[in-house]
């Protein structure tokens, strides 16, 4: 049986499902016409400096065929550089992350639009001079291309600028440890818009790696540099990158950077380097188990408890730190009887 207690709901979703999609025109943004005006300019205008310049750059000793032809067929061919590009996806192109591989679709456009230009204004209009139609190809291409990568760069350095400004506001990191560990560590804090870091300086005892730099940053020295370049640097957060180091390793860095006052974290151990999970969250704030310079006593608590259930036990010592927390211990494990021994006054 058929609900028709919501035909609103029934015609909305009708009209949902029947969206057409967006048109060429519907998609085009205020960026991508200001490019197709731009282009229509650029493409009409390059092959006039190419007759420009076969004739030494004199407009008196171009002969009027030569400018008839050139004139009748720049809007023609201005509207087929639209179509050729909007076929190589120019427009659709996000020109403030611009890379090679719009470069490669500039390169193979300018080149098929070449030949639309060779084949057209000779067959309608007649030959025109060869330089006319190599450099007309190149300065459309160099025409069409350095508005957009200035575009691209104007954009970069606009995000440089804001980069410079969250430096300036940012935590100073060194990291310790130049491995593969280190390079996730740093590519995460570089590419993260919510932490709020800057490393400015690695250590490494590899001496082959010292001296050299990882993503821009420098790698300044081994472990004996820590507090030197903690003060050149102002360093105030240390991130121990190292998970494959020993317990031992680990202790007689960790001695080093306690003398630094600076924020201490470190990745916990190895299994999160070998599943790739590396990143900023995965540190940790440095534990006591780190500073032992061994690796932590695994207790059988099965084997504690069937010795003290069912027992009297005493503890000297009771009242102290160490005593009381004992005595804490043991009756959760629900000894007979539980005396706390002590000279302390309490």
């Amino acid at each position: 049986m058929i609900n028709n207690k919501h035909p609103n709901r029934l015609k909305n979703g009708n009209k949902a499902n029947s969206k057409k999609p967006k048109s060429f025109f519907q998609k085009l943004t205020l960026n991508d016409v200001y490019f197709i005006l731009y282009d229509f300019f650029a493409v009409s205008i390059a092959y006039f400096f190419a007759l420009w310049f076969r004739f030494d750059g004199r407009f008196t000793e171009i002969p009027g065929t030569y400018i008839s032809s050139w004139l009748n067929f720049a809007p023609i061919y201005a509207v087929i550089t639209s179509v050729v590009h909007w076929l190589f996806r120019i427009y659709q192109s996000i020109w403030k992350f611009v890379s090679f591989s719009e470069l490669k679709r500039l390169i193979l456009a300018t080149g098929v639009l070449g030949i639309i230009h060779i084949l057209g204004i000779t067959v309608i209009f007649g030959r025109m001079p060869i330089s006319y139609y190599v450099l007309g190809n190149i300065m459309q291409f160099a025409l069409i291309v350095m508005p957009r990568f200035a575009y691209r760069w104007a954009c970069m350095q606009k995000s440089n600028s804001t980069k410079l400004s969250q430096m300036l506001n940012s935590s100073r990191v060194m990291l310790i440890g130049a491995g593969t560990a280190g390079q996730m560590v740093l590519r995460d804090i570089h590419e993260s818009k919510i932490v709020n870091d800057q490393v400015f300086c690695i250590i490494d005892d590899d001496r082959k790696k010292q001296g050299r730099f990882l993503y821009g940053v420098p790698i300044v020295g081994g472990r004996e540099d820590i507090l030197l370049n903690v003060e050149k640097y102002q360093i105030n957060k240390i991130y121990l990158t190292m998970p494959g180091a020993t317990a031992e390793q680990r202790r007689d860095i960790l001695d080093i950077c306690k003398e630094t006052g600076c924020q201490l974290k470190s990745l916990p151990n190895i299994a999160e380097f070998f599943t790739g999970n590396i990143k900023v969250d995965s540190l940790k704030d440095v534990d006591v188990v780190d500073l032992l310079g061994r690796e932590p006593v695994e207790v059988n608590m099965d084997e504690i408890h069937s010795f003290i259930t069912g027992k009297v036990i005493l503890v000297t010592g009771g009242g102290g730190s160490i005593g009381s927390e004992l005595c804490r211990q043991i009756a959760k494990y629900d000894p007979k009887k539980l005396i706390i021994f002590d000279i302390y006054e309490n």
